[in-house]
């Protein structure tokens, strides 16, 4: 159970749930490859059933950690930040982004667009689930619509997905990883017919990096 005061501090945004943070490689979608440091936020209620980072979903047990920190250890690295979780626009991302943009830092975040749109980003990857569908706001401002596929089912849902977004949204379709050698040849196949979508891979796991 947090303090009143941080849990006001947390609902202000002064203060997140974070999981982890690292420097790595982006691992999909339009930047693959290019270095990052990441900022995982605990805190997810989407529920996916093949979702590779569970143990985000219950907020509880990351601790509220202060944004001056985040920001000043996200500076010591990279000149790109990504915000990913968990869901972290569960939570106001106001001000982690603003101290982010004063120190000249890129902000991205990945996200399932199922909560109202905060912070300001340089990069918005909008990733839906079946479970719960986006915001129209998220959908407005995605640069990247990255659509997990894990049945056959799921084209048919990232059809529907990027007749949603803006006109100006790349469209990515990703293997779940599990499912990678059954559906990673269905995706080429759908690309190949489709060619307003692209592939993404989690490259990260093949090269064994976090």
């Amino acid at each position: 159970m947090l303090s009143k005061e941080t849990q006001l501090a947390v609902d202000k945004g002064e203060m997140l749930p974070l999981m982890e943070e690292f420097y790595t490689i982006q691992g999909e979608g339009f930047h693959t490859g290019t270095a990052a440091y990441f900022v995982r936020i605990g805190g997810c209620d989407v529920g996916c059933h093949w979702c590779d980072v569970k143990e985000s979903w219950n907020a509880e047990l990351h601790p509220p950690t202060a944004t001056d920190i985040i920001v000043e250890n996200a500076k010591k690295y990279a000149d790109t930040v990504v915000v990913t979780g968990g869901e972290p626009l569960t939570w106001d991302m106001t001000l982690l982004t603003q101290k982010l943009n004063r120190n000249n830092l890129k902000v991205h975040i990945e996200t399932s667009g199922v909560y109202a749109v905060s912070g300001i980003w340089d990069w918005f990857c909008l990733s839906p689930k079946k479970n719960k569908v986006p915001v129209a706001d998220a959908y407005a401002i995605a640069n990247e619509l990255k659509v997990i596929i894990y049945n056959k089912h799921d084209f048919i849902f990232a059809e529907e997905q990027s007749a949603k977004v803006n006109d100006k949204a790349i469209l990515f379709l990703q293997p779940e990883w599990s499912k990678r050698e059954e559906m990673t040849p269905m995706i080429v196949d759908y690309v190949m017919k489709n060619p307003k979508w692209r592939i993404s891979l989690q490259t990260h796991k093949y090269l064994n990096i976090p």
